[in-house]
């Protein structure tokens, strides 16, 4: 069986990150989205092993000692990680995995998995960002400053990742993701497994 390919994808807070993977996975075959680990607090209309699984910080910093995550980051004042098992056991099935992560948990997955493919969110503007921070209504003034200071120091990484998408017009982004996951399926290595049968039969 082919094993399936790994894709990190990353954003600054409010570039539309959760919901153009949420798209995508939506219209995509074969295609899983990593479930990761987080200390933050549960938001409204989130369910538990389905956006994130919600842990302490004791048991996430055990899973730390345990070695069990591929990456984990500090990000604010939370924890974030994600499991290597789950992530090896669906790349093992032939399913293309999605990881959701900020730069520093790309960095470190890209050490580990150097074939992994990289995909880097921008928003169409700096106050379109702010604009849709507000919008969602979760946070106040003063954290939506920070957020915003740290979006910077997020974009200036995207020399690091091997695609930009700029989420301007909400289809046209996704569109691209897609043309970035079909484009790597037709790649000959991979295809050359996927085709067997056919290229024996026209080459003998």
């Amino acid at each position: 069986m082919t094993t399936g390919k790994l894709y990190i994808i990353s954003a600054p807070s409010g570039a539309g990150k959760t919901s153009l993977v949420k798209q995508l996975r939506a219209e995509t075959t074969d295609l899983a989205v990593s479930v990761s680990h987080t200390t933050r607090a549960m938001r409204p209309g989130e369910t538990h092993a389905v956006d994130y699984f919600f842990v302490a910080v004791e048991q996430f910093k055990t899973m730390i000692a345990e070695q069990a995550f591929l990456e984990h980051a500090q990000v604010f004042d939370n924890f974030y990680g994600t499991a290597q098992q789950t992530v090896e056991n669906n790349l093992a099935q032939g399913l293309d995995v999605i990881l959701e992560i900020d730069w520093q948990g790309a960095a470190q997955v890209k050490r580990m998995l150097p074939d992994c493919v990289s995909i880097f969110i921008l928003p169409p503007s700096i106050d379109v960002l702010r604009q849709r921070l507000q919008n969602r209504g979760q946070d106040n003034e003063e954290i939506i400053a920070r957020r915003m200071r740290d979006a910077v120091t997020e974009m200036s990484h995207y020399p690091e990742f091997d695609y930009l998408v700029v989420n301007d017009d909400f289809n046209l982004a996704l569109n691209q993701l897609k043309s970035i996951i079909i484009a790597n399926r037709l790649q000959q290595k991979r295809q050359q497994s996927l085709l067997a049968p056919l290229l024996n039969d026209l080459l003998n």
